[in-house]
């Protein structure tokens, strides 16, 4: 992935780095269907077909899941897939149909936010990122890839803000670091960035 002035993390379904926790809320939602037994066998068979990089296989089984038994991570899945295959505007109307199905499920946002940073449209980004910490406050990666979209605004302060709020979640991040030493250079607080500099170095090994 290229890095340019800002990096960006893609959220993806099975990653390494604890992106795919489950949302859970205490409040059951009583309007939603309840999903027959044999759709969520399919559902762990797709997860685990996605996760093995089996993506045709897994469109496939999600496909044949009806529509009305459909789980937001359902949804969440078939856009992840329409994504790989360069599917934009279905990966998105994907990812709306999710949050459709649940409107507190926060990676449905986060992705939706993506393509809208990666599409070069950062007011429409920051809308969905705001959601994803509002929903979640302690996912650190909404709160970087929202700094991510106040960067391409200009709104340095607002990105910087939201960067401590990443460090203070996950400190171990190099590319945390390396926005916040943009914003500060930016700011004329090269002093400040030195320190950060610092920590960033260590933490790639490059000392």
């Amino acid at each position: 992935m290229k890095k340019y002035i800002f990096l960006l993390l893609t959220f993806l379904l099975f990653s390494t780095n604890c992106l795919a926790l489950p949302f859970n809320t205490n409040k059951p939602d009583t309007e939603k269907p309840v999903v027959q037994e044999q759709y969520l066998l399919i559902t762990e068979q797709a997860n685990a077909l996605y996760a093995e990089n089996n993506i045709s296989e897994a469109q496939n089984l999600l496909l044949s899941i009806p529509e009305n038994q459909r789980t937001a991570q359902n949804w969440l899945l078939l856009g992840n897939i329409l994504q790989d295959q360069g599917k934009i505007d279905d990966a998105e109307f994907m990812y709306k149909k999710s949050i459709s199905c649940d409107e507190k499920f926060y990676k449905a946002y986060y992705n939706l936010g993506n393509i809208y940073l990666n599409a070069n449209k950062p007011n429409m980004a920051v809308e969905e990122y705001q959601k994803v910490v509002r929903i979640k406050p302690d996912f650190a990666y909404g709160h970087y890839n929202l700094s991510c979209a106040y960067i391409k605004l200009g709104k340095y302060t607002k990105a910087k803000f939201e960067l401590y709020n990443a460090l203070d979640l996950k400190n171990t991040e190099p590319d945390f670091y390396y926005n916040l030493i943009y914003i500060l250079k930016q700011q004329k607080k090269d002093k400040e960035a030195k320190k950060y500099v610092e920590t960033y170095n260590k933490l790639t090994g490059e000392l």
